[in-house]
């Protein structure tokens, strides 16, 4: 994977995330409302960056981004929702992106 794929992934997944995490607060948490207009705005771009990826087939693209989605998921309980994720979250995280190495780097 180079550096522009690892960049587009992750840029993908915080967007992502933060997109999705807009409705949970305004559906979950009580959040105003307006949460959700930078939601929406947040992800659009993660579409957009999603399709920036340089890989032929979307399918592979995005079964590739679960793996980076899913560590990223678990960084941002940590830094954002200031849970520590445990060893099974880890083990889980590790054997996604190993995952996601496979489907990026294997021969075709």
């Amino acid at each position: 994977m180079n550096v522009t794929t690892l960049a587009l992934y992750a840029g993908a997944a915080v967007a992502e995330i933060a997109g999705c995490f807009a409705f949970w607060g305004w559906l979950r948490l009580g959040k105003p409302v307006w949460w959700i207009a930078p939601g929406l705005v947040s992800l659009v771009i993660f579409a957009v960056l999603l399709t920036r990826v340089d890989v032929p087939a979307a399918g592979r693209t995005y079964a590739a981004y679960g793996g980076i989605y899913i560590v990223s998921a678990l960084a941002w309980l940590g830094l954002v929702e200031g849970l520590r994720p445990d060893r099974w979250d880890l083990t889980g995280g590790a054997l996604c992106l190993a995952g996601a190495a496979i489907i990026i780097a294997g021969p075709r």
